[in-house]
């Protein structure tokens, strides 16, 4: 039985948390930081075993013990007949997903303050499909491109990601001291080197679950409103609605993409945004930001660069090669370029756009 220390453990009163002991991976130390934010097990000390005797003692279990069960708070999902997706997708569930599903909303309310109804509901849902079901993927097995479609298609990867992503993180804190270090310690002091490399990856991927779900709430959210009315008003600014104005910079790229996907396009208006226009900051004489939106949401190929004449360049250099007085910048890779005032940033996006 391998719990945490004891000195910790006179601290922590709520409700036992299991999970298994051994090789740790992202699902599960996700899944036990997201019950700690709840006030049910804000104090739950936890214990990381395979003893079913041992586990039967616990009020709360993830990713082990072969049993999904809600209303013994069992989640596994290691059983053969486990199928069980996350509503409206079609990804097996993880601990991690199976913790969220039946707790997620409770937890988002907890770190947030939301109260029920719409904007939780599409919180919940977004959190789900932007963070939490890559953990889910990963932890079954599943590419977010099958392999035989890339080789179908003959493409290859320009470089090695393996090591950029939460789950390389979490995989990294499974690695112990040095083989000598490890050997000459009792079965008790590796077991608890263990517990304690996997408190700190379960703290690392919870904090990057609260950071995410602060700035949905604090940023995302709100966006959304506001994207939607400057989305109305594109026609203002250019007559095939080709340029998006914003008061402020945001998290606009989701929010766009559905309203271009949903909403009707009139006839002789363009069925895409090219450019979204926003201050820099909110001061009165900001200068104004230009910025190409990428043919998918993440993406680095844009719907149309910034013109190569424009690349690279710079203030005064800016605004001889455009025409256009107020220049500051255009990045060399032609996403983004930035203006003195509103009225220079607008005529570098209609001159673009009709470039």
């Amino acid at each position: 039985m391998a719990t945490e220390t004891p000195a910790k453990r006179l601290k922590l009163d709520g409700p036992l948390i299991g999970t298994h002991s051994g090789h740790f991976h992202a699902d599960e130390a996700l899944a036990v930081s997201m019950l700690r934010l709840l006030p049910t097990y804000a104090n739950s000390p936890l214990v990381r075993t395979r003893d079913p005797e041992v586990l039967s003692t616990c009020h709360t279990v993830v990713d082990v013990g072969a049993e999904y069960d809600s209303g013994k708070n069992r989640y596994d999902h290691h059983q053969r007949e486990f199928t069980t997706v996350f509503p409206g997708h079609n990804t097996k569930l993880s601990s991690a997903g199976l913790v969220y599903m039946h707790f997620g909303k409770d937890v988002i309310q907890a770190v947030t303050g939301l109260e029920p109804g719409q904007d939780l509901d599409i919180l919940f849902e977004k959190i789900y499909t932007d963070f939490i079901e890559a953990f889910d993927a990963n932890d079954n097995g599943v590419n977010v491109i099958a392999p035989k479609d890339l080789e179908a298609a003959n493409l290859t990867k320009k470089f090695e990601d393996r090591g950029f992503s939460i789950a390389s993180v979490v995989s990294r804190y499974n690695y112990g001291p040095k083989v000598a270090e490890y050997e000459l310690a009792t079965k008790e002091q590796q077991q608890a080197e263990e517990d304690a490399r996997f408190a700190r990856a379960s703290l690392f991927v919870g904090e990057q679950f609260r950071l995410e779900v602060e700035d949905r709430a604090r940023a995302w959210l709100p966006a959304r409103k506001v994207v939607a009315e400057a989305y109305a008003k594109r026609l203002e600014y250019d007559p095939q609605g080709r340029i998006l104005v914003l008061p402020d910079g945001m998290p606009w790229a989701d929010h766009l993409y559905g309203l271009e996907k949903e909403s009707p396009i009139p006839e002789g208006v363009a069925p895409h945004v090219l450019y979204v226009l926003f201050p820099e900051t909110t001061e009165p004489n900001s200068k104004w930001r230009i910025r190409a939106v990428s043919k998918e949401n993440g993406g680095f190929e844009n719907r149309k660069d910034l013109p190569d004449a424009w690349k690279g360049v710079r203030d005064d250099a800016l605004s001889k090669v455009s025409g256009i007085p107020g220049g500051v910048f255009v990045h060399a890779a032609g996403f983004i370029g930035g203006n003195k005032t509103f009225d220079g940033a607008l005529a570098m996006a209609k001159a673009a756009a009709d470039a």
